[in-house]
């Protein structure tokens, strides 16, 4: 049967960030998408134009109808604007015990914040705990966890205290805002596993924490592990940088369909 992911976060007109780009993704691997949207957002790869919070009722009745109907194999949140937010949404995980992917926003590309102070502040007690996988930038990491992070032990130290105090069963740490190469970092209950990529010289990066977490979401839909989840997410991610298309007259989206067209090209070489 045709697997399912559902994505619940905000919008982005333009497609490159929220549950526009999370659809396109899942359907790039072949997953049957759903979304409900938290809040509707003005957006384009110059910054944050305006944004209309969903009311929390509405939210849950998105909820009740999908989850009534379609129990999705995974599900990922996005941005969540608030703290009410966040407990209507929990016991939905807590019943349904599918993987679940976080990807904390915090503040846009651009650097508009899309959440609150208190639901800053309310992430780590209110869902991180129930994360199959968390996917925080370096920024929300440290806001998070409320502590500076420069330095690999500061990474790892990071990645004890989510599995070991917080209670995610993985957490992987990007290094999109470090210096040198891209070096992403997964911890689980195994250990830690490092992720190289080199760096790609580029501004069209809008919606890569949106895209890399909805790979994954979709990868565990089919029953992959994490780590292979990650890798896939991993590769996708960089060919979707390096392979951008150029839009826009700020931070461009990244391809989301290019590593499905590299996939292909090398199941046609292997072929032949």
């Amino acid at each position: 049967m045709l697997k399912t992911a559902l994505s619940i976060a905000g919008t982005d007109p333009t497609g490159g960030a929220g549950t526009i780009a999370d659809v396109k993704v899942f359907q790039s691997r072949g997953v049957y998408g759903m979304s409900a949207v938290t809040s509707i957002v003005a957006q384009n790869t110059r910054g944050v134009q305006e944004v209309f919070n969903q009311p929390v009722h509405v939210i849950e009745a998105q909820l009740n109808s999908i989850y009534g109907d379609i129990v999705p194999d995974a599900v990922k949140t996005g941005m969540l604007a608030s703290s009410e937010v966040m407990d209507v949404i929990r016991p939905f995980i807590e019943k349904h015990r599918i993987p679940y992917v976080i990807d904390p926003v915090m503040v846009a590309k651009s650097g508009d914040d899309l959440l609150d102070d208190a639901g800053k502040n309310a992430v780590r007690y209110k869902l991180l705990d129930l994360a199959t996988v968390a996917t925080p930038n370096l920024p929300e990491l440290e806001r998070i966890l409320n502590m500076t992070i420069q330095s690999r032990s500061a990474i790892d130290r990071a990645g004890h205290i989510f599995l070991n105090e917080i209670g995610s069963q993985s957490v992987i740490v990007k290094g999109g805002h470090m210096e040198g190469d891209a070096i992403d970092y997964l911890f689980t209950e195994d250990g830690c596993t490092e992720l190289p990529a080199t760096r790609i010289a580029t501004h069209h990066t809008h919606g890569t924490g949106c895209t890399f977490s909805a790979v994954i979401t979709a990868e565990l839909a089919k029953g992959r592990s994490i780590e292979d989840s990650v890798r896939t997410a991993k590769a996708y991610i960089t060919s979707a940088i390096k392979n951008n298309p150029a839009l826009g007259h700020g931070n461009g989206p990244v391809n989301h369909f290019s590593y499905r067209e590299e996939e292909h090209a090398n199941q046609s070489v292997k072929r032949g």
